[in-house]
């Protein structure tokens, strides 16, 4: 659902109505179907973690998703076959070269999965003959709907696609490609063509954003370990030879795609899609770079962005009698649960103290590493001779 007349809204169309006057850049047209884009087409959208959409300008035009495609058939290997497996066969390190460049590192592998040879060669490692219905089904887990390709933009990509034929056959001479050239290298060529809308990449990089929870159906598409991979890949390997200084500019992870489509996911808060199809030198949208640039600027989205202070895991702490009672609240991760265990360690100085009672009541969730930090801290509580419980009603200490 569009929240409409919201001021979410009107920052996306502010946004876009101070950028869309920039006229540099060009549409791409190395492949021949991409040429006939219209410059003038600019769309913004952004869906929350809660699953909230918010859009401004021209959202539901289809457009081919190119290389968007491939933090997401990275994410289908790394499920497939582990973390370590895939990065036997690509690297994890900005090239800092041009996406269509031989960049190969002394072991014969792709530098990183983002740009083309890297993710030839991802495509390669998805097993099976069904496996483009696997990368289509994917992409479309991930946007919320089924998504086709657009069969005008695969014939162009293909007979034009000498270049990635090339790479596929290098990385193949080194050991990196699994399989038949031909048939990885078509099968990149059809995600490259799967099309989409400005929503869909919104939706789509909420998903990651998510921890690979899609938020606006609410299904689980990707383990939420295999969505932190793939947006620290992203995180440096994302734009390009723009990677760092997008980083510095922007740093939300991020994934361009060569029609004009920059999808962004900002960890923990929104996913959010552009689409204007003016290139930079480096295969990025003007508008859309500067677009991101605007936002992440103007509403903290920077990844690195800090708060003042630490936000505190306490809700309330009370003492009766001997009892301490210890009310937490929210996300309880390592650091959050690093200020729990302060505070009942001081129990242990406290000779008024005799019982300690945990209530995680209004807590939302609770990561491995605070797990095992409190229930060691609950053991030393015990070994000093104060009784130490918690009360979990919602079970959220047991829960993934």
């Amino acid at each position: 659902m569009v929240e409409e007349n919201n001021p979410v809204n009107t920052v996306l169309e502010r946004i876009r109505t101070e950028v869309r006057p920039l006229a540099d850049g060009r549409v791409a047209d190395y492949i021949p179907e991409l040429a006939h884009a219209d410059p003038n087409i600019f769309g913004i959208a952004a869906i929350s973690a809660h699953g909230r959409r918010y859009v401004a300008g021209d959202v539901e035009g289809p457009f081919s998703v190119q290389s968007i495609s491939k933090p997401f058939v990275y994410a289908i290997a790394v499920e497939e076959h582990g973390f370590d497996t895939v990065h036997d066969h690509v690297g994890a390190e900005p090239s800092g070269q041009p996406f269509n460049a031989i960049s190969l590192d002394e072991h014969g592998r792709p530098a990183n999965p983002m740009i083309n040879a890297g993710a030839i060669v991802t495509t390669s490692l998805i097993k099976g003959e069904d496996r483009f219905e696997r990368i289509r089904s994917m992409l479309s887990a991930c946007a919320g709907r089924e998504l086709s390709v657009n069969e005008d933009v695969y014939r162009s990509e293909a007979e034009a696609g000498h270049g990635n034929r090339a790479l596929g056959h290098l990385c193949l001479a080194g050991g990196a490609l699994v399989g038949p050239v031909e048939e990885a290298v078509q099968d990149y060529f059809r995600q490259c063509a799967v099309e989409v809308t400005v929503t869909d990449l919104a939706v789509m990089a909420a998903t990651l954003a998510s921890g690979g929870v899609n938020p606006v159906t609410g299904k689980r598409v990707l383990n939420r370990r295999t969505a932190r991979h793939t947006l620290s890949i992203m995180a440096g390997c994302g734009m390009y030879d723009r990677a760092g200084e997008w980083g510095l500019r922007v740093g939300i992870p991020a994934k361009s795609g060569v029609s004009g489509g920059i999808l962004a996911a900002a960890p923990g808060a929104f996913g959010i899609g552009v689409f204007s199809p003016p290139l930079d030198h480096a295969g990025n949208s003007v508008r859309g770079v500067a677009a991101l640039e605007r936002l992440s600027e103007d509403y903290d989205l920077h990844m690195l962005q800090l708060p003042t202070e630490p936000p505190s895991p306490l809700h309330s702490v009370s003492c009766h009698g001997g009892s301490l009672g210890v009310h937490l609240r929210g996300e309880i991760d390592f650091l959050a649960a690093e200020q729990v265990v302060s505070r009942l360690a001081a129990a242990v100085e406290d000779a008024r103290i005799t019982s300690v009672v945990v209530e995680l009541e209004r807590v939302s969730g609770f990561s491995d590493a605070a797990r095992a930090l409190l229930a060691a801290e609950l053991t030393d509580l015990a070994d000093a001779g104060i009784e130490a419980t918690v009360s979990d009603p919602r079970g959220v200490q047991g829960a993934n």
